[in-house]
């Protein structure tokens, strides 16, 4: 990654921050520290960051409130929290994070997402018309899926489902905006309609369905689609 790259990270552990200054520039991005939600949203005003590294228990304001307000500045958002309740992890992804790593956190796995979050920002992922994972190819813009060469041929909700995982890559889509997406809101709680169609999509698409390898689930959170 380019030395240019602009990493904002909100935290008030000092320590913490300072750990993460660290793996940051070594990793030659250039690096911006707040201690608070009013100052974070100074520093992303001014510094206009490329990814922001966000904690939620911040002393002036819950993190989560400023999840939007990054994403809406074009920043990829990854959630760096100790708090571990399925709950707050769902609302983050809903709200448009693009990764959610819990305390303790391996600095160089931290890394790794920091990397994907930004090639998928730089890259416009989620317009992506063409993608290809192993011996499966999505094509977005006309609506067909192959395996090794031949069709596949897909129900419009197993569609549905593969095309927003296929938009967002390596990216935990939570289990609610999948079924708000592609079944509509009136289906949110309706966890087993999405469970049978990622099933099935493993029938068509996994050498193994029994140990999938291209959609895997993050338990309680939602599905990722596996391209690195």
């Amino acid at each position: 990654m380019a030395s240019a790259t602009k990493v904002l990270i909100v935290e008030d552990d000092s320590h913490i921050r300072r750990l993460l200054r660290g793996a940051l520039t070594r990793a030659e991005h250039q690096v911006i520290e707040a201690a608070t939600a009013r100052e974070a949203i100074a520093a992303f005003g001014i510094d206009k960051p490329d990814a922001v590294l966000l904690d939620l228990g911040l002393p002036d304001r819950d993190g989560i409130e400023l999840i939007q307000q990054v994403k809406a500045g074009g920043a990829a958002v990854i959630v760096v929290s100790a708090r571990t309740d399925t709950s707050e992890k769902v609302a983050a992804l809903d709200l448009g994070a693009d990764d959610y790593c819990t305390k303790p956190f391996d600095t160089e796995e931290l890394l790794a997402r920091l990397r994907t979050a930004l090639r998928h920002r730089i890259a416009g992922s989620a317009e992506r018309e063409q993608l290809v994972v192993g011996s499966v190819e999505i094509d977005l813009l006309h609506r067909r899926v192959r395996r090794n060469g031949a069709p596949v041929h897909l129900a419009p909700k197993e569609y549905g489902v593969l095309a927003l995982l296929a938009a967002h890559p390596d990216r935990v889509i939570a289990h609610g905006q999948l079924l708000r997406d592609v079944w509509g809101p009136a289906h949110v709680q309706q966890l087993d309609y999405l469970r049978i169609v990622v099933r099935n999509l493993r029938q068509k698409l996994e050498a193994d369905p029994s140990r999938p390898q291209l959609i895997l689930n993050e338990p309680g959170v939602g599905y990722r689609l596996v391209v690195a």
